[in-house]
């Protein structure tokens, strides 16, 4: 019994001494989805990262290949482009009676030489196929992926701290706080969701700053909501109250002490709005009032696949699924496992 009791006693400390993020972190090691969802959604931050600074995908506009050049792994030569005009040849053929415009033929062919590409260039591996211009579909996939994943991942925070935090002011101090802010949240669930966001696209126009403000002040409502119904049930809970009773201020109550105890709910609603604010590029995008023209993210490419899939060109649609797929699935697990670490009802059970 005394060798087991130092030993408990000893763990019993280190799990009180821990914080609140060091014992979900302690958590979060020990969900095996969770940390292999982690790596996936590392390894994407990664490759954004190096695609941002110009180490991969930095030649995606490059026409390197055939237009709508099918996947391949064993690297094909490239076929030649014929472009001679082929004439009537023989002994005593008047062309001009066969065809009236038989003496402007060699004029056009000495003019199409001199743009003439005697041989189409093609990469050695093509993964993913090339579009309709012959630019790399891959690394379209992958310079896509920064753009989609910066617009989802810092709209989805901006909209999470905006709702955070104004619905930890309304749920802690109400009265005319709350009414103030109620009636703000009133007024944009009021309007359409879809005309709310056309009517931003309007005022801030195209481009990744502009969709990341778009989506960021549109879609907090439902963060709002949620996270001022926790506030308010946390903040007469006894562990409020004594704070309150040792002399924690009122900011030091609603982020130090409350806003842990929630954090799971804010968690779980960044990944929903990753998810949706990803879709809802897409069909900005599609619509023109995503990004610039200049610039290519998963929306782009779904809605050019849309044209090539009519024509049995189906590689563009599947990396740019294959690749989202991938990210929202991870990210979404990840979440979860983090939620479930954060959780306040699973602290008792260590």
């Amino acid at each position: 019994m005394s060798a087991v009791l130092p030993s408990t006693l000893a763990a019993t400390r280190r799990t009180a001494g821990d914080g609140v993020w060091r014992a979900a972190w302690r958590r979060l090691r020990g969900d095996r989805v969770g940390m292999v969802s982690l790596a996936v959604v590392g390894a994407f931050l990664l490759l954004i990262l190096l695609s941002a600074l110009g180490v991969v995908a930095a030649g995606w506009q490059r026409e390197i290949a055939v237009p709508n050049a099918p996947p391949t792994f064993m690297g094909p030569k490239a076929a030649s482009v014929q472009t001679d005009i082929e004439q009537p040849s023989g002994p005593d053929v008047d062309l001009s009676a066969i065809d009236p415009l038989a003496p402007r033929y060699e004029e056009w062919a000495a003019g199409v030489a001199k743009y003439r590409t005697a041989e189409a260039p093609r990469l050695d591996v093509l993964p993913f196929g090339a579009d309709r211009l012959g630019r790399d579909v891959l690394a379209k996939a992958v310079k896509g992926s920064q753009i989609s994943i910066f617009v989802g991942v810092l709209a989805a925070l901006l909209a999470t701290a905006i709702g955070t935090t104004l619905g930890a002011f309304g749920g802690f101090f109400g009265g005319k706080v709350g009414d103030l802010l109620e009636w703000v949240y009133n007024v944009f669930t009021s309007i359409p969701g879809i005309l709310l966001i056309f009517a931003f696209a309007a005022v801030a126009g195209r481009g990744v700053q502009s969709v990341v403000l778009i989506l960021g002040l549109t879609g907090w409502t439902g963060i709002y909501r949620l996270v001022r119904a926790e506030f308010i049930k946390h903040s007469v809970r006894e562990y409020v109250r004594a704070a309150e009773a040792i002399g924690a201020g009122a900011l030091s109550r609603m982020f130090r002490h409350i806003l842990p105890n929630v954090s799971h709910v804010s968690l779980v609603q960044l990944s929903i709005h990753v998810v949706a604010f990803i879709k809802a590029e897409v069909i900005l995008s599609y619509l023109g009032l995503g990004v610039g023209v200049d610039q290519v993210s998963w929306g782009t490419m779904l809605a050019e696949a849309q044209g090539e899939l009519i024509l049995g060109h189906w590689w563009q649609l599947a990396a740019a699924t294959a690749f989202m797929a991938v990210f929202v699935t991870a990210f979404s697990l990840f979440t979860d496992a983090l939620r479930d670490a954060l959780d306040p009802r699973l602290r008792g059970l260590e």
